[in-house]
């Protein structure tokens, strides 16, 4: 049976949320910085083939799943399950 949380604990996974949106907000920011500067360079260099496509397409798969770990409500109650666990394998290997 989960025991209830003391505010501690509910302020810690509360700082880890906000932390974690903070870095996927200054990921995102990056991300659209660099690739409006490839393709401005694309751009005045002769409109070529469009290669910033690829570095767009490999960094936006790591956004993806940047934005996934960070809004996931799944991840944070899988994290405190499996800590909870191991607490338990603890504290019964103590004994």
């Amino acid at each position: 049976m989960p025991k209830k949380m003391s505010e501690e604990e509910i302020r810690e996974i509360a700082t880890k949320r906000v932390r974690a949106k903070k870095g996927f907000y200054s990921h995102l920011t990056a991300y659209i910085i660099v690739n409006l500067m490839l393709v401005a360079i694309w751009y005045f260099t002769g409109h070529g083939y469009f290669w910033p496509m690829w570095v767009m397409l490999g960094w936006g798969i790591g956004l993806i799943f940047n934005a996934v770990a960070t809004f996931s409500k799944h991840d944070i109650s899988w994290e405190t399950k499996e800590i909870e666990k191991e607490v338990e394998k603890i504290k019964k290997s103590e004994d």
